[in-house]
């Protein structure tokens, strides 16, 4: 009987300070795609089945926008695609550094 005891009382301490740990993961911001969730659902809360379900897979699957660092090194390296060594290292610098790339 006090082994049966000493386990339930165990087995409550074991409970009692996993609780804590499942409090926390709760409180952490949510994920990127548990943000796009969130808004691809607040968008599609008219829509039912078939349209629903193909919203939400457009929807989830969408990529996002290249930042605008992505954009002038795409565009950069498509104008220097040409050069090399030296030339080419003084090109992306100055142009990734620019403003705007040209």
């Amino acid at each position: 009987m006090k082994q049966l005891l000493s386990a339930a009382a165990l087995c409550l301490a074991a409970a009692l300070s996993v609780q804590p740990a499942l409090a926390a993961d709760e409180a952490k911001a949510p994920t990127a795609q548990q943000s796009k969730m969130k808004t691809c659902n607040a968008d599609a809360k008219d829509m039912k089945g078939d349209e629903r379900k193909a919203f939400m897979k457009q929807c989830l699957s969408a990529k996002p926008e290249p930042t605008t660092q992505q954009s002038k090194m795409k565009t950069c390296n498509a104008d220097a695609k040409d050069m090399k060594g030296d030339e080419r290292k003084a090109f992306m610098k100055s142009c990734l550094s620019a403003k705007n790339p040209a």
